[in-house]
């Protein structure tokens, strides 16, 4: 892996600052609820498959 130089990096994080600037506030609320939309369950992003499992045996009607 090649190491770039500090420059580089300087150049690409001052585009990007200088991008989020640039854009609207209206435009950033937008995109923080497209990703929370899109964004799956906290249990199925921290346990998986096996929290969705959980989560129906204790949901399910008891007996």
């Amino acid at each position: 892996m090649a190491v770039e130089k500090p420059e580089d990096y300087i150049k690409f994080i001052t585009g990007k600052a200088i991008n989020f600037i640039d854009t609207p506030l209206d435009t950033h609320r937008e995109n923080r609820k497209k990703a929370k939309a899109v964004r799956e369950p906290w249990l199925t992003r921290w346990f998986g498959i096996g929290g969705l499992g959980v989560m129906q045996w204790i949901k399910s009607p008891r007996e």
